[in-house]
């Protein structure tokens, strides 16, 4: 019975992807600012349906972790710098959603990482986040980054790194660290971000939304 929900979902997120599509912000439990960098996810969006011929809808949708809508979208977007808290409703409902082919992206803001750390385990309790090597398709899907994930704030002084978690060598979930990428898709006035910067973190953008969507 399983089986066949997930065959009837994996069809769905496919259709859905063949036509003007949505993607959506994931509004989460916990008290972390779900909602952080709302000029960022329509300046991608923007830029994809420019730069990679994508028709994403202008407007992301918000969508809660443990509704039935996040089916809808092939990509959803997770960012915030505090507190999240999964549910037991909402560890089934986002694992579900990421076997039957969807795609969670994540993009730590600043201090997320280990609130989100300690939840995904109740997602995946037998899988771990996975550091994605520099020659990952990710990184080379439309745009090249040899270098691997590109660095836009500086925070703590550390590297960026791209995180994954993966069934079936498919990757399902992308965890985007010490790079923070949803800033640099934000209006250029808001972080005052060389031109050259914010390219970088669109183009990085496109790649993970052109992955999603093929994948």
């Amino acid at each position: 019975m399983l089986k066949r929900v997930l065959i009837i979902i994996s069809l769905t997120l496919v259709s859905n992807a063949l036509r003007a599509q949505d993607i959506a912000v994931l509004k989460y439990q916990g008290g972390g600012d779900w909602y952080s960098n709302p000029t960022a996810l329509p300046n991608l969006i923007a830029f994809c349906n420019s730069e990679i011929n994508t028709r994403i809808n202008a407007k992301p949708q918000v969508v809660e972790t443990g509704s039935e809508d996040l089916f809808l979208y092939p990509y959803v977007h997770m960012t915030g710098h505090g507190n999240v808290f999964f549910d037991e409703d909402d560890a089934i409902n986002l694992r579900t959603y990421l076997l039957a082919g969807g795609f969670l992206h994540i993009d730590d803001n600043y201090g997320m990482q280990p609130y989100l750390v300690k939840e995904l385990k109740k997602v995946f309790p037998d899988k771990e986040l996975i550091e994605l090597p520099a020659d990952h398709p990710i990184f080379t899907q439309h745009f090249k980054f040899p270098g691997g994930l590109p660095k836009i704030h500086e925070h703590d002084g550390k590297r960026p790194q791209a995180f994954g978690i993966f069934e079936n060598d498919r990757l399902l979930l992308l965890f985007t660290y010490e790079s923070d990428l949803g800033d640099g898709w934000e209006n250029p006035e808001i972080h005052n971000d060389p031109e050259e910067v914010r390219q970088k973190a669109l183009q990085m953008g496109a790649n993970i939304i052109d992955y999603a969507f093929k994948h």
